[in-house]
């Protein structure tokens, strides 16, 4: 399997893979769903990440990336979750968050990205 890198990220958009997105993002290894968007538009629920949190794909790291200026949240809920299955939580703002996927998939560990896009 050939892993999606981010390539590049700016305001609005983001290139994976070689492919552009300008909607926010769950990235895994193998693929990308864009379009991803939250029930609470700045807030990040459990609900959210329900694509991330499936057994059979569950990674080790989930990173989340809070926008370009830090707005999005997460929810305590979700730092619960995360930890109830044993997937550690990074949060950052998203330029930080696509430079610590690539890393830890470099690293090959087992790591997916929430990424919001504006913000």
């Amino acid at each position: 399997m050939v892993a999606l890198l981010i390539d590049a990220y700016d305001f609005g958009k983001i290139v994976v893979g070689g492919k552009t997105y300008t909607s926010d993002v769950l990235v895994f290894p193998d693929r990308v769903l864009d379009h991803w968007w939250r029930v609470e538009g700045h807030k990040l629920s459990a609900e959210d990440l329900e694509e991330v949190l499936r057994a059979e794909k569950r990674p080790e790291v989930l990173v989340v990336g809070t926008g370009h200026s830090g707005v999005m949240r997460v929810s305590s809920e979700v730092e619960e979750v995360l930890r109830s299955v044993n997937v550690e939580l990074l949060v950052q703002p998203t330029a930080k968050a696509c430079k610590t996927f690539n890393e830890l998939l470099r690293s090959e560990r087992k790591v997916a990205a929430a990424l919001h896009l504006t913000c």
